[in-house]
Formats: structure tokens, sequence, C-alpha cells
């Protein structure tokens, strides 16, 4: 019998909590507080694989996705088939974010939680601001993540025979891409069968004059410091929170970070006015902190001084952006650092492949595509110098009047 998707209500049972464990950092349990025997082997399989922890958590998140769906409608998780895959699919595309309160607001005041409201354009930045609905990105993954969740248990012999999220059907006879054109990169082979279509979306460079408004938002040195070297290295926001004491090197104008894929230390050059709110910062927390070498680089202003967190630096950043009615991003000050090497003419492309962390060229290439502001800019000075070069030639004799109103509008005189 088909399921009520529209009247599908999933509780959020469950919780994928830390362990404190080096090799397991992240548990699924179930309603009970009981871990979840399928999802703590593909776990360890994970680290196996040497999957940072970062990794575990985002794979944990789709895992319990799935397992409160599959709770919700009573299927063990062995015996579902392509109908609950389907059915997930089709409920997660359509299913509401569950609305989680702030810690700071008390339980059962209302406006605690997080109000449902609908995907817009920002008038500052034109990017679209999140909805109260999962991101087709987001379905994307939690679909390859489930697959290959299943094909690990398939191989083991302890899941079911057939995967409940295949792959996509060929259409026609033959070997899939058999005829494709050598030049074209190869897109590789078949995606999911309930995959979802996801837009490439052009990264977001922030406009030098927004980014001088925004940058006198921050209200603290360490703030200010942060976004410079953000800004000026092009590294990911968790790589430069992780930096020690010892990774910062004035003399040389460098800080060395722990890259992301290859957990590789490399050293990244840094604007010098970085190294001057950098300074200032460590001379506010000189007699409040440790001075080791191996300590954090980057801490919290109020006691006790912890380590500062990606959500802390996070919502450091949202408090700017709504003093301006903006929604940029952490990750789009490493898109402004990355177009502004690349529209350089005396930086190579190879250099800013290196300083980003690129596996490959191509990656690096999108940001030799103009910028969105600069193209419009553009557009409306062409139609003003259209508008302004004067009156059009008269038309050749022969001509009616009436005729060339009708075709090209306007005065024909």
């Amino acid at each position: 019998m088909p399921r009520e998707l529209s009247a599908l209500v999933v509780p959020l049972r469950g919780l994928l909590e830390t362990t404190g464990d080096l090799f397991q950092p992240y548990r699924l349990v179930d309603g009970d507080g009981v871990a979840v025997g399928p999802a703590s082997a593909f776990f360890a399989e994970l680290a196996a694989c040497g999957r940072p922890a970062t990794t575990q958590r985002s794979y944990g998140m789709d895992l319990l996705r799935w397992f409160r769906f599959l709770w919700t409608v009573e299927v063990v998780w062995d015996q579902a088939t392509r109908v609950e895959a389907r059915d997930f699919c089709c409920w997660l595309q359509a299913a509401v974010k569950p609305a989680r309160p702030h810690w700071r607001s008390p339980a059962g005041v209302p406006g605690s939680g997080v109000a449902p409201v609908a995907e817009r354009v920002n008038a500052v930045t034109g990017k679209p601001s999140r909805g109260d609905r999962y991101q087709a990105a987001t379905v994307a993954h939690c679909e390859s993540v489930m697959r290959c969740f299943y094909d690990f248990h398939l191989e083991a012999g302890t899941g079911p025979m057939l995967n409940p999220f295949p792959l996509s059907r060929h259409r026609g006879p033959g070997r899939g891409q058999a005829h494709r054109n050598p030049m074209e990169p190869f897109t590789g082979l078949r995606s999911g069968r309930y995959r979802p279509k996801v837009v490439t979306r052009a990264p977001r460079c922030i406009p030098d004059e927004r980014f001088d408004a925004l940058f006198a938002q921050l209200g603290s040195h360490r703030d200010r410091a942060l976004v410079a070297f953000w800004v000026s290295t092009g590294a990911r926001a968790s790589e430069l929170l992780g930096a020690a004491v010892a990774d910062a090197d004035p003399g040389q104008q460098l800080i060395t970070v722990m890259r992301k894929g290859t957990r590789v230390l490399q050293p990244l050059p840094a604007a010098p006015d970085a190294f001057v709110w950098l300074r200032l910062y460590q001379a506010q927390l000189s007699e409040l902190v440790p001075a080791g070498r191996d300590e954090p680089l980057w801490r919290t202003l109020r006691r006790p001084f912890r380590a500062l967190s990606y959500d802390a630096a996070r919502a450091m950043f949202t408090r700017a952006n709504a003093a301006l009615g903006s929604n940029w991003s952490l990750h789009d000050l490493r898109h402004t650092a990355a177009y502004r090497m690349a529209r350089d003419p005396q930086m190579p492309l190879a250099d800013v492949q290196w300083v980003l962390g690129h596996a490959h060229l191509s990656t690096t290439q999108r940001y030799l595509n103009p910028v969105t502001e600069d193209v419009i800019t553009g557009v409306l000075a062409f139609h003003a110098r259209r508008r302004d070069r004067g009156p059009a030639a008269p038309p050749a004799p022969g001509y009616r009047a009436e005729s060339l109103q009708i075709l090209f509008g306007g005065s024909t005189s």
C-alpha cells in the first residue's frame, strides 16, 4: 500500500553523540540510548579508510535521518526495499527541517524555536537565504551516503541482498558512456536513481565596498584578525581555527594550517595587516591565557577562555551580517580571496591552486569566471551608452513612416 507521505510526521528520536574516542568520535544511538550496531560498524570502516571526524559526523547525520524514517514507518533497516528508499527521498525533498530552540531560550516559551521561513534572495548580497526545507545538495548527499552504507553491509554479508538505493538505469543498450567525446571531461558512471538534480552555483565574491562595511562591524581585535587572515590566505574556516600559537610566523608573514582533505601542514602567506590585528589580539590576552607554543591561537573572549569553535566564529560573523542585513558566509571569504588572486594578472593560476589547496586546476578555473555584480554593472553601463549615443540616423528614403513606427517604435523623423 502506498504511504501518505504528506501526513507523515517523523519524530526526533535518536541522537548522534560524541564519544571522545580517537578511532570512533561519533556514535548513533536510538531513542532508548542504545548504540545502533550497523552504524557503529560503518563508522569503524570510515575510520579505517582514514576519513576525518568531520566526515564521520556528516555521514552520521544522514544515517540519523534514515533511521528516524525507518523507525517511524516500522521497517527494520536490513529489510528495507527500494520502496522505502524511494519514499525516504520523496519525504526528504518535501519535509520541513526540525526547529530546534536556542539553548538560551527557555523551553515552552513561544518564539523560542526557529520560525519556518521561505527561501528568498537577500537584497544586499543577492544570495538565496536558507529556507525551512532541505536543500537539494543535502538530499543528494544523503542518498549517496545511504548507498555507500548498504554497499558496505552487502559486501560484509550483514545487510539485505539488494541495495535499497540503486543506481540509475542505462538509457539504451550497451555500455554506459561508450560513445562519449574523448575531448570532453569524463563525468563518471551512473548516479543514484533517486538522486535529485543539484544546480552548480557560481562562487560568491564579496565586493570591496561591501567587505569594508562588513569589516567595520567587527567588534574585537580577534574578529578582525580572523577575517583578515581568511580573506588574505584563502584558508577554510576550520583550517584556520585549528592553528596553534607556533603556527603564526609574523617575521615570514606565514601562518601554517592543516589541510582539510590531505591533513598536510601547509604554510600560507598572509597580508601584513592580518598580523597587526593578531598582535593586538594577543596583547589583549597576554596575561589571561597560557603562552605555550602548542596552545590554541584563537580563544573565546569570555571566561573560561576556551578554544574558539567553528560555531562560535560563525555566530560572530552572523552578528556582523545582521547589522548590514546581509547573509555572507565564512566560506565566502575564501571565495573572495580566490577571486582577488585569480584576477591579478601577475598571479599565476597554478600559484592560486597551491594556495587554495585544490587537487585539480579545473576547480581553480571557476574563479576566472566574471563576478555577477561586475556583469550587471557592465550591462547597465552598456545600456546607458546606448541611450546617450544620440539620435539614430534617419532612415533611407522610400520607407513609410507608419511602417517604421510599428517596426522600431518611437519617432522615425
